[in-house]
């Protein structure tokens, strides 16, 4: 009996330690197994902009209005940023990709086709599960039934003058929720003091803490509707937020923009043309840059699929680290390139962009140019000066440098519906193909409201790479 409670005592202790758990050394501290440590692989057509620290803005007398520009020294982490500003040919993919789901939908819509094969409700078992879209069925586009045309053909118009047929851009809408974590640990004081109570109970201060949140639906006429909505704190579905973004570029801005031009070229073309497939993307809103983000890092989560791989959210950058990662981390860098000029020794233009008045043309290029022909910054980093001005995720502000701390600095506003103009500015970077050499200085800001798209405004992604520290 002795050796069988022997036995069974050594068998314990070892599936013991092959457990995760608490370790046991002769009684000393080990600490908890760590298990597999999963590296980050490089995201693709992304490079690392390495942790560092820089003095932000220009540190100069404004010479229009003789005003000191507020500096600031600040360091950021590592990230992960787009080599380039994000092209017609990327962004397409995510249009293409909501069309595709609306034309899903409606294929398994009774009012349509109703052919629920093109929408999951239960498992192999027929347990039910969250209804969600079968990306696995080909959409019908040839040899389909006369409902699922119909249900296609919902998307699609007809241009009463030309006889074209196009998709239905105001129908592209997309849908996205996020989860304010930030936010919510400010007020997880208050929280943790009405746990159990019931909503609008007061916060023990005789004090009922409101919060604000974005809603949006879908009216029945069609219109979209995103409304922020105050009411009492009463969990942490409070800080999940939820928006509805019409995601098809403003082509018409190529006209709207410059008076007496003549630009119709670009609207019918410079997004549509696979001529332009490579160019930056352009008419995209802050508004949109950012839905485009949340889907961008929806559809790699989903790619990957697999339990314990924690992906980081694709994103804007900071004002900081779009700053940092154009001046090569060098505070005494104005420029992406070394010698802080706007041309090269051999007289070669460094950059897509306006040297003198009306002299567009004069670097080789009238309008944006297609990405990668200028030479990258020592980050691996194209176009970082001209070519495209780029949105940043900072509110804007003449004081913004100022508000932000020295760490990761950042400062953040989400503007409310019914907020005026001058909440609704985003920081812009970078300057474009329309500006001076003074505008397409790194340690210049500029801004524009986050609901406008603008012929000279792109964007590119960054992601937070998860570090060891090392």
């Amino acid at each position: 009996m002795k050796k069988y409670l022997l036995v069974l005592s050594l068998l314990m202790l070892i599936i013991s330690c092959g457990r995760p758990g608490i370790g046991s050394m002769g009684g000393e501290l080990t600490g908890i197994p760590v298990g597999k440590v999963w590296n980050e692989p490089t995201p693709y057509n992304m490079v690392l902009v390495n942790r560092g620290s820089i003095t932000m803005g220009p540190g100069e007398i404004d010479s229009l209005w003789g005003i000191d520009i507020p500096t600031r020294g600040v360091s950021v982490d590592n990230f992960w940023m787009d080599e380039t500003e994000i092209t017609n040919s990327q962004y397409k993919q995510f249009v293409y990709w909501v069309r595709d789901s609306i034309i899903r939908e409606r294929i398994a819509d009774p009012r349509y086709a109703g052919d629920d094969f093109f929408k999951i409700t239960e498992d192999v078992y027929g347990d039910p599960v969250t209804p969600h879209l079968n990306w696995s069925l080909p959409i019908p586009w040839s040899r389909n039934t006369e409902e699922e045309e119909a249900a296609i053909n919902s998307l699609y118009l007809t241009h009463p003058i030309t006889g074209q047929k196009m998709l239905d851009a105001a129908q592209l809408n997309f849908r996205y929720e996020w989860f304010d974590a930030a936010e919510a640990a400010r007020r997880q004081q208050h929280l943790s003091r009405i746990q159990g109570s019931a909503a609008g109970s007061s916060n023990g201060t005789g004090e009922t803490m409101m919060i604000t949140k974005d809603t949006a639906y879908v009216a029945f006429d069609g219109e979209i509707i995103n409304e922020t909505i105050t009411r009492p704190l009463s969990s942490l579905y409070d800080f999940v937020h939820t928006r509805i973004v019409n995601i098809y570029p403003d082509t018409t801005a190529w006209v709207n923009d410059f008076d007496n031009a003549n630009n119709e070229v670009y609207m019918r073309n410079y997004f549509s043309h696979p001529a332009y497939a490579h160019h930056p993307v352009v008419n995209v809103s802050w508004e949109q840059a950012t839905a485009f983000c949340e889907w961008r890092t929806m559809y790699l989560r989903r790619s990957i699929n697999r339990e314990g791989v924690i992906i980081e959210k694709y994103r804007l950058p900071t004002e900081a680290e779009w700053e940092l990662a154009a001046r090569n981390a060098n505070s005494d860098s104005r420029y992406p390139w070394e010698n802080g000029d706007d041309s090269g020794e051999s007289d070669c233009y460094q950059a897509n962009f306006n040297p003198g008045e009306g002299a567009y043309a004069a670097d080789n290029h009238l309008i944006p140019a297609r990405v990668r022909t200028y030479k990258p910054n020592q980050f691996g980093l194209y176009e970082m000066a001209g070519n495209v001005a780029e949105w940043t995720s900072t509110a804007y502000s003449g004081s913004g440098l100022e508000l932000m701390n020295d760490l990761n600095p950042e400062y953040r506003y989400n503007a409310l519906a019914d907020d005026p103009a001058i909440l609704k500015r985003k920081v812009v970077k970078g300057g474009s193909w329309k500006d001076n050499a003074t505008f397409i200085r790194s340690d210049m800001r500029d801004m524009e409201l986050q609901h406008r798209g603008r012929s000279w405004i792109g964007f590119r992604c960054v992601r937070t790479q998860v570090s060891t520290g090392k």
